[in-house]
C-alpha cells in the first residue's frame, strides 16, 4: 500500500515517476521501462499493475495470462478492484491479438464476450501491445500525459471508490498494517463494527483466518502505542 507521506515525496518534482507492483519486476516490461527516462517506484500492490497517476490504474496482462485469468475466474475479481480504485482504469492486452482465439478449451464466443463486458459491463478500455516493448512506451507516455500535461499527482492510497457505508469501514479496516480488503471484510464480518476491530486484543485478532500472530502483532501495536509527533 501507498502511503500518504510517501507519495508526496515520490510525486514530487520534475521527473515522470510510475508505481510498479512488485511482481511485475520479473516482467520484459519492466525491464523496458528502465529504458525511459521515469522513476520506477516499487511497492506491493493490492490493485493494478501500474499506477501512473491519481486517476489512472493500469492492469497488464499477456495474452497467456488473459486466458487463464478467464477460465479461473481471476479477471473478474481484478476487473472489479479496478474500476473500484481508479476514475480511469485501464487494461493493457500484451501479445499476438490472434493467439487469444486459438486456446483450444475457450471458444472464441466466450472471449468476444468477456471482452465486450469489460468495456461495456467494467468500462474499462482496452489496449493491445504486440511486445513488452510497445507497453512500456504506452505507460510511460500515459504517466507523461497525466503527470505533465494534465499535472496531476499520484494516487497517495490505492482503495476502491467509496459508495456506501460497508464500503468506507473496509477502508478504514484495511488502513491497519498488513490488511488487504480481503482481511478487512473478514474481520468486519467476524467483529461486525470498526470501533470493535479497533477494540480487539491479539489473541482475538488471531482468531480470523489469514492472519497470524506477526501481523496481530503488528496490528496491536499500532492501535495501542501512544501517538509521538516526529
Amino acid at each position: 500500500m501507498v502511503k500518504m507521506a510517501e507519495a508526496h515525496h515520490i510525486f514530487s518534482g520534475d521527473k515522470i515517476s510510475i508505481i510498479a507492483d512488485k511482481r511485475e519486476k520479473r516482467t520484459k516490461t519492466y525491464a523496458w521501462l528502465h529504458s525511459f527516462d521515469a522513476r520506477i517506484i516499487e511497492k506491493q500492490l493490492d490493485v493494478a499493475d501500474y499506477i501512473v497517476s491519481d486517476t489512472v490504474g493500469i492492469e497488464r496482462k499477456t495474452v497467456q495470462d488473459f486466458l487463464q485469468s478467464v477460465l479461473d475466474q481471476r479477471l473478474f475479481r481484478q476487473l472489479e478492484d479496478l474500476s473500484a480504485s481508479f476514475a480511469k482504469p485501464l487494461l493493457i492486452l500484451e501479445g499476438d491479438q490472434k493467439m487469444l482465439f486459438l486456446a483450444r478449451n475457450i471458444h472464441p464466443n466466450t472471449i468476444h464476450g468477456v471482452l465486450s463486458s469489460i468495456t461495456l459491463d467494467y468500462g474499462i478500455p482496452i489496449i493491445w501491445t504486440h511486445s513488452p516493448k510497445v507497453t512500456a512506451a504506452q505507460i510511460y507516455w500515459m504517466a507523461c500525459r497525466e503527470q505533465g500535461k494534465e499535472k496531476r499527482g499520484l494516487q497517495a492510497r490505492v482503495c476502491k471508490k467509496r459508495k456506501n457505508m460497508a464500503q468506507q469501514q473496509q477502508f478504514l479496516v484495511a488502513g491497519l498494517p498488513n490488511i488487504n480488503s480481503v482481511l478487512s471484510k473478514r474481520l468486519l464480518k467476524e467483529f461486525k463494527t470498526v470501533k470493535r476491530v479497533f477494540s480487539l486484543g491479539e489473541e482475538d485478532i488471531k482468531k480470523v483466518d489469514g492472519i497470524g500472530d506477526k501481523k496481530a502483532k503488528n496490528i496491536s501495536r499500532l492501535l495501542n502505542s501512544e501517538y509521538e509527533e516526529d
